[in-house]
């Protein structure tokens, strides 16, 4: 680990509150056999970690990636945090080795708020103008959290009013096994939906009787209610 990650390391560690992170450890499922099994936290707020982000946003895509290798989850999304800050200010180049940096450490990248932090803005980001066959291949993975970073970096394109790349991949997920999965869709068709409701009804034409109950109720949360218990009773 660099000197300057080492430090950032030890102004999070300060920062442990053992109430919260035992808190933490229930809210983010980490018993046996919970999808964030294992995973240990430290109690610290997300806003005190995008202070420190701020703080530090001298450090180096490799103080970042030595970040992200850490076992507490905090010092992982105060990683992606510097991640997504240098993605943000890199140019072309940076922005493609920030890019293969993410999907090359991508098993660090283990629960959904480390996933809901980066994917849109460093995935999505980068694969906006390009092949976007890369999403397809994570959306089929065998990995719950490579397919919900395939959903999730959607929403950038979705941000910019292209919405197929999202349908296709609702499509490859609609019977997922999965809830974090389901809701992850969900979102993203309401997001869909917030910006074109033709576009998101037209897909839930469709798919609106055989797609999961939880990811359904997320794509139609905002939709009028008499509408909304007409699609939850079938009656469309």
């Amino acid at each position: 680990m660099s000197e300057l990650a080492d430090q950032i390391l030890k102004e999070v560690i300060e920062l442990v509150d053992p109430e919260r992170a035992q808190h933490s450890q229930g809210f983010f499922k980490t018993g046996r056999g919970e999808y964030g099994e294992g995973d240990v936290f430290l109690g610290i707020r997300v806003p005190r970690l995008r202070a420190l982000a701020k703080k530090f946003k001298h450090a180096t895509t490799q103080d970042a990636l030595d970040l992200l290798h850490s076992k507490y989850h905090e010092v992982r999304l105060l990683a992606l945090f510097l991640l997504v800050n240098q993605y943000q200010h890199a140019d072309a180049t940076g922005k493609k080795q920030i890019y293969k940096h993410y999907l090359s450490n991508i098993d660090q990248i283990n629960n959904w708020d480390l996933v809901d932090s980066s994917a849109a803005q460093i995935v999505g980001a980068y694969l906006f103008d390009k092949d976007t066959s890369p999403l397809d291949n994570l959306a089929r993975s065998e990995s719950l959290w490579e397919r919900r970073v395939a959903i999730i970096a959607s929403y950038h394109f979705i941000r910019q009013y292209e919405f197929q790349t999202t349908l296709k991949l609702a499509e490859i997920l609609l019977h997922d096994k999965e809830d974090l999965i389901h809701k992850a869709v969900g979102w993203m068709l309401r997001e869909v939906g917030n910006r074109s409701r033709p576009t998101e009804e037209a897909f839930l034409s469709n798919h609106y009787s055989t797609m999961p109950r939880t990811m359904l109720r997320y794509a139609i949360e905002k939709f009028p209610e008499k509408l909304r218990q007409a699609y939850l009773k079938g009656e469309l």
